[in-house]
């Protein structure tokens, strides 16, 4: 697995690092509010995982699946909720995780969708941001690592649902997805 990968652009210390200054922030940016943590699921599992144990303050979790890539590389553009959250988000503070925010579409619509439910707010952290290849404006209130316009995988993030357990963040060879 690891010969698939051109080089690692976050070590797992530096991910590390990035997950608990954002923690703390969350936790002092929400405490006293009933905060609803929203996880699209799969790719953001490993970062919402290592975050919620850095923060400090009462959340409920729920999950969602979206897809708008399949197995490819790049977004489809069309966007299906695979599976919904089980519980009402009326009245409650939503931050969704999310793992990375390329084009902006997915983030755009799921947003759009959950406002629509009542929330009290709906704010999104992403742990990698590719503004090069935005195409859909996203208000991000928590942003990790702003990383260039590569293929990337590990700690959560995949090419064919493979490379997710990688502790790293690295560049995928590109022979990997251009066969």
């Amino acid at each position: 697995m690891n010969q698939d990968i051109a080089a690692i652009l976050l070590s797992e210390e530096e991910i590390a690092k990035k997950v608990a200054q954002i923690g703390a922030q969350i936790s002092q940016d929400y405490t006293g509010k009933d905060l609803l943590i929203v996880v699209i699921l799969k790719g953001s599992v490993i970062f919402a995982a290592d975050l919620l144990r850095k923060i400090t303050i009462p959340v409920n979790i729920d999950f969602i699946a979206v897809s708008s890539y399949g197995t490819g590389v790049k977004t489809s553009g069309v966007v299906k909720i695979i599976k919904d959250l089980n519980c009402s988000i009326e009245h409650k503070h939503v931050l969704i995780i999310e793992d990375i925010l390329d084009s902006g579409k997915t983030l755009h619509h799921l947003t759009e969708l959950l406002k629509t439910r009542n929330p009290e707010s709906v704010q999104v952290c992403t742990l990698l941001n590719k503004p090069d290849r935005r195409e859909e404006e996203v208000d991000v209130l928590y942003s990790g690592f702003d990383i260039p316009d590569e293929f990337v995988v590990g700690y959560g993030l995949d090419y064919a649902e493979n490379y997710r357990n990688l502790p790293y963040i690295g560049i995928l060879k590109r022979e990997v997805y251009e066969k």
